[in-house]
């Protein structure tokens, strides 16, 4: 089964498309009839075929839509396994019986031939006295690997024994256009996409079409379930389409804000290339780096997307280690696009992390992803009415809203504006020209339209929210998400035994610091106030109800979080700035991951302008509060994010508290990136603090090259600021305090006195005092020269770097 009605078999075992076919489930008595729709050649390279199931009477298997996978590499010993009726196991007068054998592939075996072989892994059958094959019967049975399905079992070739099967693979099935009609017409929600089959445990899955109920309704804004058409952004794709044709390795960010449309672009780029023979990996985040080695063995054509890329800089190094090896040894394209909010400090940083990331970073492209505004032979409108008869189509599939006769209100919702006065939205207003607010106005006036607005949800929305149909569209699709969740929370029992306010508190735990494991989950909810006297079966209940909420498609984590990003941003928001003291509660015993989670997601919906100042101003306390534990992740969290000011003013303020040790000042310092505009402001203050603490405690030795190292820091930072005379009297007291230690001990600060030298001359040169700015390069590479010639391996880099600035100098 491939779809709620179709099966895919083999076409040798069925007649010509139209031909009727019957149709059993091992053990089972009913026998319902099929048609053929489509046969390819029986017996040839694309020998497959799909069967409608007809009748009323049939009643689909519960359960997700296939994910087709094919092989990726040449990595040998890739496990599989398929399920038949073969004649092998089958006994005179009994019920028909299954063999579920299981092998591996070898990407080489019958490679020109276009055939998949699965080398058993039991022993092969005895032949039979007939000459016949044992195997007969296993036509058609569906070969997996893991969780995707990779192929059709055709046939028991000669010669190997009865030890093996051949199977028609499914990137032969998918290059027949008439197959991929044919899937679209009886089979949509099975796809057409091919993912890898060896990295499925990096891959994160597309939430999957299943014929199960979904429960929320807005997870049908999901970018990946692709509910609402494509439309647009052509110039952008063709920018695309030109990268991907640049031979070998390629990196692109693509930034904007959060609901421009990132995720929904990338995954129809990624669905064109793969319907052209490449292979597409959405990167789970969390994967470990150490796991990312393997995709330099790609074979095809290979587009790797990782959204959120601003959090992930550690994956990225790795992803780029991955293409250099993939570079060395292969032809094929690797390509990295990139998804984030906003290309700030992380994105030069990341630039200059490693030679590595120079090399392939140099000159890569950026696009930033402007708000989709209709283009030429289309209108707002028309994009509205898509998204309405989208979500009207996909409804039917939510629990709790199946019985409601959705194409009559999508036919209401889209008449034309002239003859249905006061129905619907005013389509001009300002916002919608984010194809998320379009899609979620779209949502949002169905859900109103069927008057299921619930008396008591759980927990009010706070101060402010509008009732369902008017005022903010976040806040309308909030009032249906509360309905979901207090329904799930009284069937299983959690309410009344649970108070409302105690289970909101738990989603916004979820959302705000999320968990890796079920323990850690746990361990959070006994942190929220109203959980914390509760006992384990209750806390486990509690993570139960909330991983059935939000499942994680790719499974590991617990549970997912509300999606899009801007509606639990916008729940977050309104929940915090009520309930300030729940993120007090949630920082205790928080892990590095959780704690940078909070900061991240509390930024961003503090920046929320629907928002006083009251949540920045919570998230600026929360973190002066428990600078010990978030102190040092705010510093992190401010080169990625787009909205730092909150955690800003709290470094601010950690900082200049009356009697900061030293110790904490320089805790924050060890902490800083080589460079980042947001941080350069507090950067040039806090090592301000460090050169005041230092310069007191003089007549202690030990303070000196601190003072010194401190100076150099703080006229790098000032001249970053264009605060070029007090960076040069820093620099220039830096110098004089090495050349004082240098005396003392050559061999320990002679490489300092050299670079801080080589400083010197940056900032004479910049104020143009050419001549003094020459006279300290040529004294930096003086020194350098004596040091590499003592020391070659450790020194040669930095002589060859001065020499460099020396020859700008020379040439200014």
């Amino acid at each position: 089964m491939i779809a709620p009605r179709v099966v895919l078999t083999s076409g040798h075992v069925v007649a010509e498309p139209g031909s009727a076919v019957s149709l059993f489930r091992p053990g089972q008595a009913p026998v319902w009839s099929g048609t053929v729709v489509w046969r390819g050649t029986p017996g040839g390279r694309d020998d497959a075929a799909l069967v409608r199931v007809d009748g009323p009477e049939w009643s689909p298997p519960s359960g997700a839509a296939v994910r087709w996978g094919r092989l990726v590499t040449h990595q040998t010993g890739t496990g599989c396994e398929a399920w038949g009726v073969p004649d092998v196991v089958q006994r005179p007068g009994r019920p028909v019986d299954m063999l579920h054998p299981s092998g591996t592939l070898n990407p080489g075996d019958r490679y020109v031939g276009n055939r998949y072989v699965m080398n058993l892994d039991q022993h092969p059958p005895a032949a039979t006295a007939d000459g016949s094959s044992p195997w007969g019967g296993m036509s058609g049975a569906a070969l997996f690997c893991g969780g995707l399905l990779a192929g059709v079992i055709a046939s028991d070739p000669e010669g190997r024994a009865h030890a093996s099967l051949e199977a028609v693979p499914a990137f032969v099935l998918m290059h027949d256009p008439a197959f991929r009609n044919a899937l679209a017409a009886h089979a949509p929600e099975a796809g057409t996409v091919l993912e890898p089959v060896e990295w499925q445990h990096l891959a994160e899955a597309a939430d999957p079409v299943t014929t199960r109920l979904i429960g929320s309704p807005a997870a049908l804004l999901r970018a990946r379930r692709r509910v609402v058409p494509f439309r647009g952004r052509t110039g952008v794709i063709d920018d695309l389409t030109v990268w991907s044709t640049e031979a070998g390795f390629g990196a692109l960010l693509l930034h904007g804000p959060g609901g421009q449309g990132k995720t929904r672009l990338a995954q129809h780029f990624a669905d064109r290339l793969t319907a052209e023979g490449w292979t597409s990996l959405w990167l789970r985040p969390d994967t470990a780096a150490d796991a990312l080695a393997v995709l330099s063995h790609a074979t095809v054509p290979l587009l790797v997307v990782v959204d959120y890329a601003e959090t992930r800089t550690g994956q990225l190094t790795a992803l780029l280690e991955a293409a250099a090896r993939h570079g060395e040894g292969s032809g094929s394209a690797f390509k990295l696009l990139l998804l984030a909010r906003t290309p700030g400090d992380w994105w030069p940083a990341l630039q200059a992390a490693s030679r590595i990331a120079e090399d392939l970073l140099d000159g890569a492209d950026t696009i930033a992803l402007a708000a989709l505004e209709p283009e030429p032979g289309t209108s707002r409108t028309q994009g509205y009415r898509e998204a309405v008869d989208g979500y009207a189509e996909h409804l039917p599939r939510v629990r709790g809203w199946q019985h409601h006769d959705w194409p009559a209100a999508a036919a209401r919702l889209t008449v034309p504006v002239t003859v249905r006065p006061g129905v619907g939205p005013p389509l001009d207003r300002p916002g919608l020209e984010t194809a998320l607010t379009l899609h979620m106005t779209a949502l949002a006036d169905l859900l109103d339209s069927a008057g299921q607005v619930p008396a008591a949800t759980l927990v009010p929305a706070g101060a402010g929210t509008k009732v369902a149909g008017t005022g903010e569209v976040e806040d309308r699709l909030l009032v249906h998400e509360r309905r979901y969740w207090t329904t799930s929370a009284t069937a299983l029992g959690l309410h009344p035994a649970l108070t409302l306010s105690t289970l909101t508190d738990a989603l916004a735990a979820a959302f705000l610091v999320g968990a890796e494991t079920r323990a850690q989950a746990e361990e959070l909810l006994h942190r929220v106030p109203g959980l914390a006297d509760q006992p384990g079966d209750r806390l486990g209940a509690v993570r139960g109800w909330i991983a059935t909420l939000y499942p994680t498609p790719s499974g590991g984590r617990p549970w997912d979080t509300l999606q899009p990003d801007r509606l639990a941003e916008r729940f977050l928001g309104r929940h915090l700035q009520d309930h300030p003291e729940l993120a007090d509660h949630l920082v205790t015993g928080a892990t590095d991951t959780q704690a940078t989670q909070l900061l991240t997601v509390y930024a961003r919906a503090a920046a929320h302008p629907i928002f006083d100042r009251r949540p920045a101003e919570h998230l600026t306390a929360l973190c002066t509060r428990h600078a010990g534990v978030l102190a040092t992740l705010a510093i992190g969290v401010i080169t990625q994010t787009e909205a730092p000011q909150p955690l800003l003013d709290a470094l601010q303020q950690i900082t200049d508290t009356p009697g900061v040790s030293l110790r904490d000042l320089q805790r924050l310092a060890d902490r800083l990136p080589p460079a980042s505009h947001n941080l350069a402001p507090w950067a040039a203050h806090l090592n301000q603090l460090l050169v005041d603490h230092h310069r007191t405690r003089t007549h202690d030795p030990d303070h000196l090259p601190n003072l010194a190292m401190r100076l150099n820091n703080l006229s790098v930072d000032l001249g970053g600021l264009g605060r070029r005379e007090e960076a040069l009297a820093a620099i220039n007291e830096a110098v004089d305090v090495y050349r004082v230690l240098a005396g003392q001990r050559p061999g320990v600060f002679l490489p300092d006195l050299a670079m801080s030298l080589s400083n010197l001359s940056g900032c004479l040169g910049n104020l143009g005092r050419r001549e003094e700015a020459l006279a300290a390069i040529n004294e930096s590479v003086k020194v350098h020269r004596e040091l590499a010639g003592q020391r070659p391996d450790a020194f040669l880099p930095n002589l060859a770097a001065s020499l460099n600035n020396l020859s700008n100098r020379l040439d200014g």
